[in-house]
């Protein structure tokens, strides 16, 4: 059973301060991030569907339904595989922490943490560590799901790729963590899912949208990683690339920013 929150920070204050060196300053943070990720990584019914479907569903469109279609143009490949590889950027951060904040608030478990003398935000950094890495085995799995829908790439568009797909994580770990806070846990998942599969078929980035339409996906991050990852390889895309690490930055920032405030006021 977990205490109150008063008694914990009672206890807390009684316990002596000790300056932490930076370098178990440092450990602390990444122990935080190694137990969140082995946690999640462990739950099959999390870890599953998001490291195995984007480059499943890939296979399938662009290899089993299509393969010979595809196989005829390059630039259609390119634009499946970085749908795809988007679609699977999403769900890590906008589920963990959507769900994972919201089910922690209603336990109790958050306020624990806040009281226990631990580095400040060591528990956002390490959900935030954890998405991140599932993109990165996410991208290695794309790259091998690639190779079997005829495409080639360097190793410079294998890395650049990568690194803004996993910066690009970060935008959908801040409106899963605004989620998180608003949300209890047993209507986070609903929530989340408003958010996650509208943004899915009204970013333009798996199913084409008419033109008349297009200032919708102008609207979502989703919309706004994707032609920065088809900067990233080398392909035309749409727009500035300073607009769309503009969009992904601001919308990190100000949910980032409200979530914390509204943590910090509610618990």
């Amino acid at each position: 059973m977990i205490p109150a929150y008063a008694e914990v920070q009672t206890a807390a204050r009684e316990i002596p301060r000790v300056a932490m060196t930076r370098a178990r300053l440092l450990r602390a943070y990444l122990v935080e991030a190694k137990y969140e990720s082995l946690r999640t990584f462990r739950e099959p019914a999390f870890a599953g569907p998001f490291l195995v479907l984007p480059a499943a569903l890939y296979l399938l469109f662009a290899v089993l339904l299509f393969g010979d279609a595809v196989a005829k143009d390059p630039k259609a490949a390119l634009y499946i595989f970085t749908g795809f590889a988007v679609f699977g950027v999403m769900g890590p951060g906008i589920f963990g922490f959507g769900v994972g904040i919201a089910v922690e608030r209603d336990g109790g478990l958050m306020q624990l943490k806040r009281a226990l003398p631990a580095p400040p935000g060591a528990t956002l950094l390490a959900k935030m560590a954890m998405s991140m890495l599932f993109v990165a085995v996410i991208m290695l799995t794309m790259f091998v799901a690639g190779l079997a829908g005829h495409l080639r790439f360097s190793a410079a568009q294998m890395l650049s790729a990568s690194a803004v797909n996993i910066l690009g994580a970060l935008p959908f770990c801040a409106i899963g963590f605004f989620i998180g806070t608003l949300a209890s846990g047993k209507s986070a998942p609903a929530f989340v899912n408003l958010a996650y599969l509208p943004m899915i078929y009204l970013s333009g980035f798996l199913i084409p949208l008419p033109q008349s339409m297009h200032w919708i996906a102008l609207m979502s991050p989703a919309y706004h990683l994707n032609q920065s990852v088809l900067a990233a390889i080398g392909v035309p895309f749409e727009g500035l690339v300073v607009v769309h690490v503009a969009v992904l930055a601001g919308v990190t920032l100000v949910l980032t920013l409200l979530s914390v405030r509204r943590l910090a006021r509610v618990g």
